[in-house]
């Protein structure tokens, strides 16, 4: 047996995505590359370690024991890795964070500085709706979530990190007269929903509820960039988060529509387990957090100031 870390490190990633493309592209490589590396890896075993079923690719049984020593041979070169890094006075370890979706415009600028400063620790992000993000914390599958809404079943700190606030946006080519207007365009304007489960969908959900509005037609998509794109071709209109729509309001191609009773304000919230036991990195990024956020805000979210 002659295989190299990176080859177990391949091995393990395509039998988590049942997929060479996706490995590919989370590796960074070509899909030849990858193709390559775990040909030369499988010529190492005379029993296969995949097979093709309908032009689906599956792991054989014998290849998900081999998966799963690949993982655990890993996780010692991890902790070796870790190891010297604590002998050397460096920070290490790894933060796991689950993130509702519209935070992924938020997210990484509170990180960025961070992860300059302790090269040793590595990042997990898992970008997702409220839902899985919250059955992702109680499952204690993560160090930290960001939320713009608490969950109201799990015991949690948080510490604040900057205000959501989520305006009526339509397309260029839509023309009002008055100023704000009434919160009876919806019905007038077919409008478009993220999926079950979005906390920007729960928020829109309780407005159109609270205010008694009448809807006069629904369309569900599931991703902010699919509403966002809809709502630029002019297939309706939506309750947005502004930190989605940046360069799209600075190209003009979205505008802010004033509705009576809009925007809908909430907090992006940094939150982990009260058992939970955190780790040295996830005690030094709170540390951090406290210190830099408010520097962060201002170098990176003064543009939304005006909107405001």
């Amino acid at each position: 047996m002659n295989y190299t870390l990176h080859q177990l490190q391949l091995f393990l990633k395509m039998s988590q995505n049942q997929s060479i493309t996706k490995t590919a592209e989370e590796m960074n490589l070509t899909q030849p590359a990858v193709s390559i590396q775990l040909k030369n890896f499988q010529d190492q075993f005379s029993i296969p370690l995949t097979e093709v079923v309908g032009r689906k690719l599956f792991v054989t049984d014998f290849g998900k024991e081999i998966a799963e020593a690949a993982e655990k041979i890993i996780d010692e070169v991890n902790a070796m890795n870790y190891k010297t890094l604590a002998y050397q006075g460096e920070l290490f370890g790894k933060l796991k964070i689950s993130v509702a979706s519209t935070g992924k415009y938020v997210m990484p600028y509170f990180l960025a500085d961070f992860f300059k400063l302790h090269k040793g620790v590595d990042l997990i992000i898992d970008v997702t709706n409220k839902t899985k993000v919250v059955r992702s914390m109680e499952k204690n599958e993560v160090d930290f979530a960001l939320v713009s809404v608490l969950p109201k079943k799990l015991k949690v700190n948080q510490i604040e990190l900057m205000k959501n606030q989520l305006y009526f946006v339509g397309g260029k080519h839509l023309k009002f007269d008055e100023k704000p207007i009434s919160s009876d365009v919806f019905q007038e304007l077919p409008l478009i929903y993220r999926e079950e489960g979005s906390a920007t969908r729960n928020e829109m959900e309780k407005f159109i509820t609270k205010n008694n509005v009448p809807v006069h037609k629904k369309i569900e998509l599931t991703s902010n960039e699919a509403v966002k794109q809809a709502v630029i071709a002019g297939l309706g209109c939506s309750i947005m988060p502004l930190i989605g729509i940046k360069n799209q309001l600075q190209n003009k191609e979205l505008q802010i529509i004033p509705v009576e009773g809009l925007p809908i304000s909430t907090t992006w919230r940094l939150i982990w387990l009260k058992t939970k036991k955190l780790s040295p990195a996830a005690v030094a990024y709170l540390e951090f957090l406290n210190v830099h956020k408010e520097q962060i805000i201002k170098d990176n979210f003064s543009w939304k100031q005006p909107y405001s």
